[in-house]
């Protein structure tokens, strides 16, 4: 069943994030797009980041528009969105980051240009990065080919980006993937769930603007340093997320062994990072006999 029409649902999950959640909802309230709820998911916060968020009820009010608090125990970003989703009723599916925020046009060039091209499910935009300060800083993710539209390998690989606040999704497909409103739950982000499975099912056209701002900061989850033992856990992670999201596609065998292939490389990457010589060799081995050229093989080890 589709939701609402025209309505936009916003939903975020955010831990410990007094200081820059209020960025994010007021990007929100900024929108100028008129049919908006706002779903914000906090994952047992320590710190006064629900007192903020209740500090927006009036102002949300005062824009007519839906406005929910949940609140869990502390788990990670995917078990957080997943108590969000069930309170979605929009006809169109955002989840930007607690410390980014939206553009002022944002939210209406998305959903005017998915208005205007009813062939398309989804659609998404550009972003830019900037420091703590606000200040310019290059940009972390791949960018890819703008006029690529079929983005299910582009980002699974890394040759595209999954900046999560860029994307917009027609709910009634995405629910249609997930009818139980439940995405997969892994420590490593909810990303990867909320877009590989609907990447592969639909193309997403870009729009050439930069209508998302990505902050970094020192004190931000994704550049916290790992241990050793922390990466390889990370990886191991992904790995599992990348399974059972080959099978949610039914991925046929072929692309099967290509996902198998995109492992064993971030394996081999993992390994010579940390010098491990004996798992590098054994990430070649694999890559061979997932077929893999020798000569592949040889100018990766020479690199």
């Amino acid at each position: 069943m589709s939701g609402s029409k025209g309505l936009v649902s916003c939903v975020t999950p955010v831990y410990n994030g007094e200081g820059f959640v209020g960025r994010l909802l007021n990007s929100v309230l900024g929108q100028t797009w008129p049919h908006m709820e706002m779903i914000l998911v906090d994952d047992g916060s320590e710190d006064n980041t629900l007192a903020v968020a209740e500090s927006y009820r009036e102002r949300f009010a005062q824009r007519g528009w839906r406005y929910e608090i949940v609140s869990g125990t502390h788990q990670n970003a995917s078990a957080a969105i997943n108590f969000g989703l069930p309170l979605v009723t929009g006809e169109f599916l955002i989840w930007p980051d607690s410390d980014d925020a939206l553009e002022p046009q944002s939210v209406e060039r998305r959903v005017r240009f998915l208005q205007e091209n009813p062939v398309y499910r989804c659609v998404r935009s550009m972003m830019r990065y900037v420091d703590g300060r606000g200040e310019p800083i290059p940009a972390v993710e791949a960018t890819g080919s703008l006029q690529q539209e079929r983005l299910f390998w582009e980002v699974l690989e890394g040759r595209s980006f999954v900046c999560c606040g860029c994307y917009m999704l027609r709910t009634e497909e995405f629910f249609g993937i997930y009818p139980g409103r439940h995405i997969p739950e892994y420590p490593v982000g909810q990303n990867f769930q909320m877009l590989l499975p609907y990447l592969y099912r639909y193309a997403c056209p870009t729009i050439p603007e930069k209508l998302y701002t990505v902050y970094r900061h020192p004190g931000s989850h994704s550049q916290r340093e790992l241990t050793a033992g922390q990466e390889a856990q990370k990886y191991r992670d992904f790995e599992r997320l990348a399974d059972e999201i080959a099978g949610l596609c039914g991925l046929a065998p072929r692309e099967r062994r290509r996902v198998q292939r995109w492992k064993l490389k971030r394996r081999y990457a993992l390994a010579k990072k940390h010098r491990k010589r004996l798992q590098m060799a054994a990430a070649c081995v694999g890559l061979l006999l997932c077929g893999e050229g020798q000569e592949q093989i040889k100018k990766r080890l020479k690199k």
